[in-house]
Order: structure tokens, then C-alpha cells, then sequence
């Protein structure tokens, strides 16, 4: 009946140390902390599944590669400072990816490399909207992320 009856038991320890031991605040706090319970059940998300977990050190590796990669890019534009001719700019990226756990990988690997950010992800049209730093080729960026990092996350998770 309870899916976390221990996160139950202490919401309603809680709510007793907050308002004090009474009949009425006992059996209120029951029932908030049941339903409370069953929305935090509804919010889990559904377990992973991985089809080819070998591939994720591979992956791991190649992620490693292009953030020390674009660690030295950015450090040199910040080095070269207003001498400095890149062109940054927003560009969306048509994705394949349906699963979950999938998409949020790629966006932590994209926002964790440097002079990259995933901005918005559009789940109707399947594109994701991202700033670059040093935006010189789009097609080429568009390459990197479904070449690199898309297709081997949809061997891993779908």
C-alpha cells in the first residue's frame, strides 16, 4: 500500500515535532504523509535499460577526450581575449534519441563541455537548442553530437 513507508513514517514524526502530539494531528499527518508517499512514487522515474553497458567506458573515454579538448579551446580564446574572432551562436540539432535516460545523458555531456550549453529540448519536434562558444561550422557541430555522442548512446540505451 505504502511505497516508501519509511519516508511515511518519518513525515509524520515530522508533522507531530512540528505541531505538537495530538489525536487530530496524528491522523491529519497519516494522511498527508500517505499521500505525499504516493506523489513521491509517481515521480520516479523509470529504471534504465542498458543493452550494451561494455560501451560506456568507450563512451566515458570519448567524453573525457572532447572536454580536454575544449578545455584548451576556450582557454585560448580567453588567452587571445578581444583579438579573438569567433563567432558564438545558438543552433538546434535534430535528435533520434526517445529514451529518457539517453537524453539526459547528452545533456550533461553536452553542458559539461566547455563552451557548450543545452539550452531547450523540444520534445515534439525532437531538437534540442544550443549555444556555442565558438560556433564556426553548425553542420560540423550538428556531425559531432549525432555521430559521436547519439549513436553511441542509442546502442547503449535503446
Amino acid at each position: 500500500m505504502l511505497p516508501y513507508p519509511l519516508l511515511s513514517a518519518s513525515l509524520v514524526l515530522m508533522w507531530l515535532a512540528l505541531n505538537g502530539f495530538t489525536l487530530g494531528h496524528l491522523i491529519l499527518g497519516c494522511i498527508v504523509s500517505v499521500f505525499a508517499s504516493w506523489g513521491v512514487a509517481a515521480l520516479r522515474p523509470a529504471k534504465p535499460r542498458l543493452r550494451k553497458w561494455y560501451l560506456l567506458p568507450r563512451l566515458l573515454g570519448i567524453v573525457l577526450y572532447d572536454i580536454v579538448r575544449s578545455n584548451i579551446a576556450v582557454a585560448s580564446i580567453l588567452v587571445r581575449g578581444r583579438r579573438a574572432s569567433f563567432k558564438s551562436g545558438f543552433m538546434t540539432v535534430p535528435l533520434d534519441l526517445q529514451d529518457p535516460t539517453a537524453l539526459a545523458v547528452l545533456s550533461v555531456i553536452v553542458t559539461s563541455t566547455p563552451g557548450t550549453a543545452w539550452l531547450e529540448y523540444n520534445s515534439l519536434s525532437r531538437t534540442v537548442l544550443i549555444h556555442v562558444l565558438d560556433l564556426v561550422e553548425e553542420e560540423e557541430w550538428r556531425a559531432l553530437i549525432k555521430g559521436r555522442y547519439e549513436a553511441l548512446l542509442m546502442e547503449i540505451f535503446e
